[in-house]
């Protein structure tokens, strides 16, 4: 019984009846910055969790491009858009494919599906070139399938009259409007990603790398509210060029290079503004 009690006091004395919570629970000895990566790194070319995750984030791709895609085309079908679930279903379809995809991702190959975000990862040097272009092929190439699955569903003609799902600048604004939305709109969206996973943040509160992909797919749901009616909403250049490759229309390559500029300077904005902003914060936490 003493033995039983000795138990208690040491175990008492180890993990404290007011544990503290949040930001208090952890150490500084919790965190640990990790390394940057390495430009070119030619043994990965070697490895296969290095093909494991290109085909993960092809496969991924592929589910958002279909889904989404496909929701769209369901909306702009009908004829009242009552019968449907309308910018807000779209945007919704477009969030929680990226919510669920990135939940299922993510510890294979950290739940890209968006060249945009590799490449603000990329700048923030979170991994390396060689992966960066890798998963940017492997991101396009599932684009591009899930499209073409979606025109096979759907037929050539009536894809091809319902505008494909392609990104194009509304009528009513300027290139340098669908710019400008595109940079805004990418910027919250890695800076999102930057934000929900940090180190600091994961070793302050150990539920922010399982919620990780919840912000995320929040972000860019809220981005689709705000944009879909000017640009349609890219932010993401292999869900675009999937779409316009499929659509192969004029009008949709005309705008095309709106929805490749505007998403990467608004990931560069990000990873800048996270190493020279977030990343100075000194890392503190509360005993």
């Amino acid at each position: 019984m003493e033995g039983k009690e000795e138990d208690v006091r040491l175990g008492a004395n180890k993990f404290s009846e007011r544990q503290p919570i949040g930001t208090s629970a952890q150490t500084d000895k919790d965190y640990k910055e990790p390394p940057p990566a390495p430009l070119f790194e030619p043994g990965e070319l070697s490895s296969w969790s290095f093909y494991r995750a290109g085909i993960a984030e092809f496969i991924a791709t592929f589910l958002f491009l279909y889904i989404s895609v496909l929701t769209v085309m369901g909306v702009v079908k009908s004829p009242t858009k009552c019968g449907t679930v309308g910018i807000q279903g779209i945007a919704w379809a477009f969030g929680g494919m990226i919510f669920a995809l990135v939940y299922c991702t993510a510890g294979i190959s950290g739940g890209h599906i968006n060249p945009a975000v590799t490449f603000g990862l990329l700048l923030a040097r979170k991994l390396s070139l060689t992966r960066a272009v890798f998963y940017m092929v492997m991101q396009c190439l599932g684009a591009i399938c899930g499209a073409g699955v979606v025109k096979g569903f759907m037929g050539k003609n009536q894809y091809t009259a319902l505008g494909g799902g392609a990104n194009v600048v509304a009528h009513g604004y300027t290139k340098g409007d669908g710019l400008g939305a595109e940079i805004v709109g990418t910027f919250v969206l890695v800076y999102t990603v930057f934000s929900a996973t940090d180190a600091k943040r994961s070793a302050r509160d150990s539920h922010v790398p399982i919620l990780a992909p919840l912000p995320i797919g929040f972000a860019v749901f809220l981005v689709h509210l705000a944009t879909i009616p000017i640009t349609g909403t890219g932010i993401n250049p292999a869900r675009s060029l999937g779409a316009a490759i499929i659509y192969n229309k004029d009008h949709a390559w005309d705008d095309h290079w709106v929805f490749w500029v505007g998403p990467f300077i608004g990931a560069a904005l990000a990873a800048l503004y996270h190493q020279i902003v977030i990343r100075a914060i000194p890392f503190k936490s509360r005993s």
